[in-house]
């Protein structure tokens, strides 16, 4: 759908909650909050915040809940105070050519949230959907800013399933006016893409496939998912599968991993700049599950042969 044809839309209004749904939503003054029963699962943050002014962002979730009840992401982590919560966001973002903002950093880049939708879905799961443009002060026509970009993302909660939970993404990237390359760091890590900004565990572990996995300050090899697991708090069992899906482009994508003070990161498309055409989207789907305790070996079976 393009931008003049969903301008009109707006932020809509919605009831209280779902009640005959098991998952549901509540409309809040700067958000949604996703429950299921009288659990919290996330809360999709609408309005614009900021850090004493600075840092301001929307269109990412904080807080994600675990199914324990446990705060699992962060939000101005005071070591990199523009990440946030689960996100996605690049480094690289050019116009016909042009370098025009840094939605990683949020420098010349803002989201508009124009309209949600909400649904439930006949296996108990339930959608929550977005349309969002990307604007930067840096593109304008007669002194106007141009949004550029229209991103319509798909967010699919499903029920807690015993000791886990997961929660399906698709982002539909969509340009609008020329042609919008994004791209990701440019030195060797070429970080920026789908992140997770999570509470590290003291005794964090990473493992995939084929076994633990070793960060690296470069991107590592995983394919398909990568499991990070601990103690949150001191007490919490529990972690993040993050999960690549087989039809994404670049499948299996590289991770960039950190075991402190950073987010967990499917990179892609690198430090290379991807353009994305007037009229050819592009199409990105990832995965979540968290859960307490351990992951079951074949509910990782399961995931991974998505």
């Amino acid at each position: 759908m393009r931008f003049k044809d969903i301008v009109s839309i707006g932020l809509m209004i919605f009831a209280p909650a779902l009640l005959l749904a098991q998952i549901t939503m509540t409309a809040q003054s700067d958000g949604i909050l996703i429950m299921e029963d009288t659990d919290s699962v996330l809360f999709y943050q609408i309005s614009p915040k900021s850090h004493q002014g600075e840092y301001e962002r929307n269109h990412y979730i904080h807080p994600l809940w675990n199914v324990d009840g446990m705060v699992l992401t962060e939000d101005f982590p005071a070591d990199h105070l523009h990440q946030r919560g689960i996100f996605w966001a690049w480094h690289q973002i050019l116009i016909d050519g042009k370098r025009t903002g840094d939605g990683w950093a949020l420098e010349n880049f803002t989201q508009e949230v124009l309209g949600t939708g909400w649904g439930v879905n006949d296996d108990g799961s339930a959608s929550l959907t977005t349309q969002v443009i990307w604007k930067s002060d840096l593109h304008t026509r007669s002194g106007k800013v141009i949004p550029y970009l229209l991103e319509s993302s798909d967010i699919v909660i499903h029920p807690r399933v015993d000791d886990h939970r997961r929660i399906d993404f698709e982002i539909r990237l969509e340009a609008l006016d020329g042609k919008v390359g994004i791209g990701g760091s440019e030195d060797e890590k070429g970080y920026s893409g789908f992140s997770v900004r999570m509470k590290l565990p003291e005794d964090v572990r990473f493992t995939g496939p084929d076994g633990d996995i070793e960060p690296l300050i470069t991107a590592v090899h995983s394919p398909g998912y990568v499991d990070v697991a601990g103690i949150f708090d001191g007490k919490y069992p529990g972690g993040i599968l993050i999960g690549d899906h087989p039809d994404n482009p670049g499948y299996p994508q590289p991770w960039i991993l950190r075991s402190q003070k950073s987010m967990q990161n499917a990179a892609y498309p690198g430090r290379e700049v991807l353009t994305i055409s007037p009229g050819n989207p592009l199409v990105l789907r990832y995965s979540l599950v968290t859960y307490a305790g351990d992951l079951s070996e074949k509910v990782i079976f399961q995931f991974s042969g998505d």
